[in-house]
């Protein structure tokens, strides 16, 4: 497998840069022809503000957030991102002005549940979902699902890297988009032309990262 990358810098900051890496790759939901590593933007203090603040530029200061679920381990990402948007005045309704960043849990089935002592941040609340890479849409939808069933209020969602805009009325906005890394694309596995002409997968991917075949 070749584990060489291309950096792709954002367009709103340049020195956030994603990792790229071409290839025959499987998700949970699809076989991409990228792999975005975002491991480094999830984890390093610097990185994590850098995506932080490009997101915060989506968002308009009268669109109510009292709550950041993340997914994907994206918990570093979102506490920079409750900064920035508290930074410009994003309306929230908590008593205390602030805002919650939590993740909810998952259980052996695959299903997203949040414990009782942490429905308090999400029952009536605004929330913005926080994902790293999104390329069908389907754990976004589990999410949402998740939350209205919890009887959260969904505001938005944003992720590092996304190849849909738009999620059952909720709009997606990313750092990162296909137009930005070029060449990607997403089959269902059953329908994948890789695989019809028989290349063998190069790793299987999630927003983890990658176990090589």
């Amino acid at each position: 497998m070749n584990t060489s990358y291309v950096k792709v810098p954002a367009k709103l900051d340049p020195n956030v840069q994603l990792r790229v890496m071409s290839g025959h790759f499987a998700t949970s939901q699809s076989h991409i022809t990228k792999y975005m590593d975002i491991t480094a933007m999830k984890s390093r203090c610097n990185e994590a503000r850098g995506v932080a603040k490009i997101l915060s530029q989506r968002y308009e200061a009268s669109m109510p957030v009292d709550t950041i679920v993340c997914l994907d381990g994206t918990e570093v990402i979102g506490t920079y991102l409750a900064e920035e948007l508290t930074k410009v005045g994003i309306l929230s309704y908590n008593a205390h002005k602030t805002l919650y960043v939590l993740s909810p849990e998952y259980t052996t089935a695959g299903q997203i549940i949040f414990r009782d002592n942490m429905t308090m941040a999400v029952r009536g609340k605004y929330i913005l979902v926080l994902m790293g890479s999104v390329t069908t849409g389907h754990t976004l939808q589990t999410a949402l699902e998740c939350i209205r069933y919890y009887e959260g209020k969904v505001s938005g969602a944003a992720a590092i890297f996304s190849a849909v805009s738009e999620i059952d009325g909720v709009e997606l906005h990313a750092a990162f988009t296909p137009d930005d890394i070029g060449d990607f694309n997403s089959y269902k596995a059953t329908e994948c032309p890789l695989c019809a002409a028989h290349r063998k997968l190069d790793a299987i991917v999630n927003s983890f990262g990658y176990s090589a075949l």
